[in-house]
């Protein structure tokens, strides 16, 4: 691994640990269905004096393609951010964060089904002790308890915007769609506006003001742009599967910054089950060998 392009990877895992702590202060200061459609307007205003012209030369390659780039910027753009801003009304940043973790595994369970990849003694493991893990943090240490007393809801929404992003990068594999990344990029950004825009219309709306500009201009320059440019920068120097390792450490990132930042405790719980889960997610990467698998008889 080449160490000078170690920065950009880790640059992005840091970004979006830092937007994990901007979810749960934007809670409290913009409207979720406000912040989910500024920051994509936003976001919009930035990249279209690079690249509205060229899409729009382009539009003819774009066009048949419109479907899918629609459905990729529900899963990958609307349903993910969108439940992380509600899930942050009721969830501690340190368990989103922990949650989030679960990313690579998830796209690697989804992988098996939707991309016919062989199952791994990595994936089946790993999928085990991770549930296991993901059981000790929701039930806050006491994972019989989620029988009686349920999960908090926060939880269980960052979970489903996490299975979202899993399989939005699942089936930005799938499709593979033969078009720029900066302009697949910002047709997604284009789509997210529009999903977004009936939610702003009729949602409870919120003054941009002095106290939340600074998480709208985080979430749509930062998270939305910077954090995807050094992504793609790591991924052409390192290679997708080197980088996804990095994703590892934002689970550690964020709850540094969660208790520098939001002065959130750290329990034993978030210990445990973070580290659970965590080696059940590097077990899924590294453990590569293939589970056999039954034939069919003949006949």
């Amino acid at each position: 691994m080449q160490i000078r392009y170690i920065g950009f990877p880790l640059g992005a895992v840091l970004i979006w640990a830092g937007n994990i702590i901007i979810n749960k202060i934007a809670a409290g200061v913009i409207a979720p269905e406000d912040i989910s459609f500024y920051r994509w307007v936003l976001a919009a205003l930035l990249m279209s004096p690079f690249l509205a012209r060229q899409t729009w030369a382009a539009r003819a390659e774009i066009r048949p393609h419109l479907g899918k780039i629609l459905a990729l910027a529900l899963m990958g753009m609307v349903l993910f951010q969108s439940l992380a801003y509600f899930a942050a009304a009721t969830s501690s940043a340190t368990s989103m964060g922990i949650i989030t973790s679960l990313m690579p595994l998830l796209t690697l369970l989804l992988s098996i089904q939707l991309l016919s990849e062989p199952p791994t003694v990595g994936t089946l493991a790993g999928g085990v002790l991770s549930l296991l893990g993901l059981t000790v943090l929701i039930g806050r240490g006491h994972p019989l308890d989620l029988f009686d007393n349920g999960v908090v809801i926060g939880d269980l929404l960052m979970l489903l915007a996490t299975v979202a992003y899993g399989l939005y990068g699942v089936m930005l594999r799938r499709w593979a769609l033969p078009l720029r990344t900066w302009q697949l990029l910002y047709m997604q950004v284009l789509m997210a506006m529009v999903l977004l825009f009936p939610g702003f219309v009729f949602g409870h709306h919120s003054p941009v003001t002095s106290d939340n500009l600074p998480v709208l201009l985080y979430a749509g320059i930062a998270a939305s742009i910077l954090s995807q440019f050094l992504w793609m920068r790591g991924v052409a120097h390192l290679g997708a599967s080197r980088c996804s390792i990095f994703v590892n450490l934002m689970p550690v990132f964020t709850v540094i910054i969660a208790v520098v930042v939001l002065g959130e405790e750290l329990y034993g719980y978030h210990a445990v089950g973070g580290l659970i889960t965590l080696v059940g997610v590097i077990m899924a990467q590294v453990l590569k060998q293939r589970l056999p698998m039954r034939r069919a008889k003949a006949g």
